[in-house]
């Protein structure tokens, strides 16, 4: 089934992969590098760490492919731009899943290429698995209990107990 079908809600389903990618240093530079191949989620500061998220400007059929799209994309970049890459704290390939009540297992596959070629520039895979929608506007959804030994203060980050 196709993402863009009624029904999508329904199934569980592969939505992308974003590149993750935090550092100490200004990724503008490598941002502007990848250029038109990719597409800018969020690319500034967040306090005192740079964060570029990037997902393939192509549609990719599934995880394997845009995983290694990015990983050409990075392997082609320019000395200094690749030099940012390098120095970077985080590099995650994040999957992104949204999850539904069918079918009832889901899976992905990642080539052993996909991997080493993941391995051979520093990064890491990781999934998100988004909770299936039920309807409701997520203001009407029932928030999760804080964990046992932490309070919530004023709607403020928990604090241990």
């Amino acid at each position: 089934m196709s993402r863009g079908s009624k029904d999508a809600s329904k199934t569980t389903r592969f939505l992308n992969v974003d590149l993750d990618v935090y550092s100490r240093s200004n990724l503008q530079p490598l941002v502007t590098a990848l250029g038109s191949k990719v597409f800018v989620l969020y690319a500034g500061r967040e306090k005192r760490t740079y964060s570029a998220h990037l997902e393939l400007a192509r549609d990719p059929k599934n995880a394997d492919a845009s995983i290694r799209g990015f990983c050409a994309l990075v392997k082609s970049l320019p000395r200094a731009q690749r030099a940012l890459w390098n120095a970077a704290k985080v590099r995650d390939f994040n999957i992104g899943v949204q999850a539904a009540m069918d079918p009832f297992s889901y899976r992905t596959e990642l080539a052993a290429d996909t991997v080493k070629a993941v391995s051979e520039i520093d990064s890491r895979i990781v999934f998100t698995i988004y909770a299936p929608e039920d309807g409701r506007p997520r203001s009407q959804r029932v928030k999760p209990r804080p964990k046992q030994g932490v309070k919530r203060v004023l709607n403020k980050k928990p604090v241990a107990q």
